[in-house]
């Protein structure tokens, strides 16, 4: 079997990261994750970009802020070449302003960089082909989708693809002053300070993909 068809039976996680020990226990942490069999690295933006089309990997984890050509930078050009990649984001704190351009760039979500393992299989479930662990969607959701109505899970979409609350409202034949209402109904049941911090959190939780 030649190399390409080897490589294409499995699933490769990309972890990139310009901290080596960081790295290194992401690495080591997905690679003992069921779906997972193979976990390749890079030290930045351009090793991931110059890496990607010969691992072809089923999912990309990038952290945000890098030097040179940093993690946001790299999805956008990534993704802008190939739209179908999968990309999370990795960060120590919660940087709502990079993971909300993240999103608007196509990522998937993220991950905090000190994750536990169960964490990160429970996060990463979708993307490597296995199901989730049992008991897992508690976890996964915390608990959100028992208690967002349609309404407030179709107004939180819109606001994931970028529109105004007009707008919004306009799609689901609403008053302005109504998505208003479910936003605020929304951010409340997310504990989100604001738009982008829901938006975050839902494709974090699974809510929106």
């Amino acid at each position: 079997m030649m190399e390409s068809d080897w490589r294409a039976l499995m699933t490769t996680v990309m972890v990139c990261d310009d901290a080596p020990l960081t790295r290194e226990v992401m690495m080591r942490r997905i690679g003992t994750l069921p779906g997972v069999t193979r976990v390749t690295g890079a030290a930045s933006g351009e090793e991931l970009l110059a890496k990607f089309a010969a691992e072809t990997p089923a999912l990309t984890l990038t952290d945000l802020r890098m030097p040179g050509i940093g993690g946001l930078e790299a999805v956008r050009r990534l993704l802008a070449l190939r739209p179908n990649a999968q990309v999370m984001m990795m960060t120590l704190a919660e940087d709502v302003d990079g993971i909300a351009r993240a999103l608007t760039y196509g990522a998937k979500g993220y991950v905090m960089k000190d994750s536990t393992r169960e964490e990160l299989a429970v996060a990463l479930a979708p993307f490597i082909g296995e199901a989730m662990p049992r008991g897992a969607i508690g976890l996964h959701h915390g608990g959100v989708v028992a208690n967002l109505t349609t309404r407030e899970l179709e107004v939180l979409r819109g606001m994931s693809q970028g529109k105004s609350n007009a707008e919004i409202g306009a799609e689901l034949y609403l008053t302005e002053d109504t998505i208003k209402t479910h936003a605020r109904r929304l951010f409340r049941k997310l504990d989100a300070s604001d738009r982008a911090h829901a938006v975050a959190l839902a494709y974090r939780s699974g809510l929106i993909s």
